[in-house]
C-alpha cells in the first residue's frame, strides 16, 4: 500500500525530524556534564518519505578518477598524517590525534562517489564528508561542518549539531567487516543522499533543510583517537551530477 500523508502533516513531520537532529544548548559553566546522548533511532519508512525530495542541481555530468594511485595531487589535509602507500592513500597516526580530514580541490554538490577503504589496525571508524566547509577546531585546520557517511558500520554523523544523524535503514544484513576493504558508493542527488556497501544499499537520509546544503569539497575522514590508528582509501571515482538516478554498484 502507498503512503499517502497530507501536505500539512508531511511539512509538520519534517519540521520536528529537522528540530530531532540539533544538539543540546551548551552546559554553562561550571555545570556537571549530562548524561550521554542515547543512541540514534533509525528513521521509519513513513518519516523518511514525509521529508520532500528537492529536484537534483544542474550542471555537466562529468567522471573522473579524484586518486592517481601515486600521489595526492587534488588533494589537502595535513601532511603529517596522510601519504601514499601501496597504491592507496593512507590516513595513520602513532599517537592522538583530533578528528581530521583530507580534502579534495574541487567543491561539488550531486555526485556519485565510488570508493573501497579498509581499517588496517584501529577499531574506529572511516568517513566521507561532503556538503559542508573546512573548518578549524582549535589547533586542527581540517576539521569539517557538514554531514559524514561511516563505514564500515553504516551511519551518519552531523558535524554542524555533533551528533549523529537519523536514517532510513534499507537492510538489516551486515554486509561489512570492521579490517576488511568494503566496497562504497554514496550518491547525493538534492537533498537524498544514498548509500550502499558491497553491492547492497544499506541507508537514506535527506537533509529536511536544503538551505543547510552547501557546495563544498569531499573528505575522507582519520577519526579522533589516541591510540595508533591506520585506515586506507582507493579506487576513488566521482561522476558530478549523475545522469542516472539509481545505485550502479547494487548486486542483481
Amino acid at each position: 500500500m502507498k503512503l499517502r500523508l497530507l501536505p500539512i502533516c508531511g511539512f509538520i513531520l519534517a519540521r520536528s525530524l529537522l528540530w530531532s537532529q540539533q544538539s543540546a544548548p551548551p552546559a554553562a559553566p561550571g555545570a556537571v556534564a549530562s548524561a550521554p546522548r542515547p543512541p540514534v533511532v533509525s528513521w521509519t519508512l513513513a518519516e523518511l518519505q514525509a521529508i520532500p525530495l528537492t529536484p537534483p542541481h544542474t550542471g555537466k555530468s562529468v567522471t573522473k578518477t579524484l586518486f592517481d594511485g601515486k600521489t595526492l595531487t587534488g588533494w589537502r589535509g595535513n601532511p603529517d598524517w596522510w601519504s601514499v602507500v601501496g597504491g592507496a592513500i593512507v590516513g595513520k597516526s602513532n599517537e592522538k590525534v583530533p578528528t581530521s580530514f583530507l580534502y579534495t580541490d574541487d567543491s561539488y554538490s550531486d555526485f556519485r562517489l565510488t570508493l573501497s577503504s579498509r581499517m588496517v589496525t584501529s577499531e574506529n571508524h572511516a568517513g566521507v564528508c561532503f556538503w559542508g566547509e573546512i573548518a578549524t577546531q582549535n589547533d586542527n585546520k581540517w576539521y569539517t561542518h557538514g554531514p559524514l557517511v561511516i563505514f564500515p558500520n553504516p551511519s551518519m554523523w552531523d558535524y554542524n549539531a555533533g551528533q549523529g544523524l537519523r536514517v532510513y535503514k534499507t537492510t538489516a544484513e551486515k554486509v561489512t567487516s570492521q579490517h576488511d576493504w568494503v566496497q562504497v558508493e554514496i550518491l547525493a542527488q538534492g537533498n537524498r543522499v544514498r548509500t550502499a556497501f558491497n553491492g547492497v544499499q544499506v541507508m537514506e537520509w535527506r537533509e529536511p533543510d536544503p538551505s543547510r546544503i552547501k557546495v563544498g569539497p569531499i573528505g575522507i575522514q582519520l577519526h579522533a583517537l589516541a591510540d595508533p590508528q591506520e585506515v586506507a582509501y582507493k579506487d576513488i571515482v566521482i561522476e558530478t551530477f549523475p545522469k542516472e538516478d539509481r545505485l550502479f554498484t547494487l548486486k542483481p
